[in-house]
């Protein structure tokens, strides 16, 4: 496995492990390292770096890193592991950037008006709910990845459960691209997937690809 492949995947499940350790000595590690919503009191810049090593169960976990692990290690042998580094966090980067954007969106058009919000449970202040709006997980990052795998090797044929056939990689992205802006625009109560985050890893992946391209001449070398 490529050392930055290997090293990133490494690191994931070291900061899912220390989660478990300091909710032993009742710290919410998610709760300092997870991207809050830029006017909540928690929110640090930083957190748009560390946000991507936090994630929210085994589940989420295991597929962020198996991704990593099934079509990173091709990209990094590819690009070489300078490059692939650098694509990965600008695209997690940039995936915060614009859930930050939807968040603010969200605030604008349904809460600023208020000043408490019903959760269900409670009736909470306004400051309280804002804090409670936090992103975790790699997952733009990796939806970078699909996309420039779908682009690096639009032909290549995938074999995706329950699909019976195989499918070229350059349909599978478009596929799932496809699926996440219908489910953003859904806007599924019950859904607390970052749906618009995803997408734009994959926004900010497309724009580095396109840059890198036009750098070597259009080449196919990124």
């Amino acid at each position: 496995m490529p050392t930055i492949t290997k090293n990133l995947i490494i690191i994931n499940v070291l900061f899912f492990l220390g989660g478990f350790v300091a909710n032993s000595y009742g710290i919410d590690l998610a709760d300092y390292l997870g991207l809050h919503f830029f006017m909540a009191e928690k929110f640090n810049a930083a957190q748009l770096f560390t946000y991507m090593f936090m994630h929210g169960g085994f589940t989420h976990l295991f597929f962020n890193m198996f991704a990593v692990w099934m079509f990173g290690r091709i990209l990094e042998q590819v690009w070489g592991p300078k490059r692939f580094l650098l694509y990965y966090i600008v695209c997690g980067v940039g995936a915060g950037i614009i859930q930050e954007v939807v968040q603010l969106i969200q605030y604008e058009v349904q809460l600023s008006a208020y000043d408490s919000v019903n959760i269900g449970s409670a009736i909470i202040p306004m400051s309280e709910y804002l804090n409670m709006m936090t992103t975790v997980g790699a997952s733009g990052a990796v939806y970078a990845i699909l996309l420039a795998f779908g682009m690096t090797f639009p032909n290549q044929q995938l074999f995706i459960f329950p699909l019976p056939i195989p499918i070229k990689a350059k349909y599978f992205v478009m596929g799932y691209a496809l699926i996440e802006l219908y489910s953003g625009f859904a806007n599924n109560p019950n859904d607390n997937v970052a749906h618009f985050a995803h997408l734009g890893g994959m926004i900010f992946g497309f724009i580095l690809i396109m840059y890198w391209k036009k750098k070597n001449n259009g080449t196919h070398y990124f």
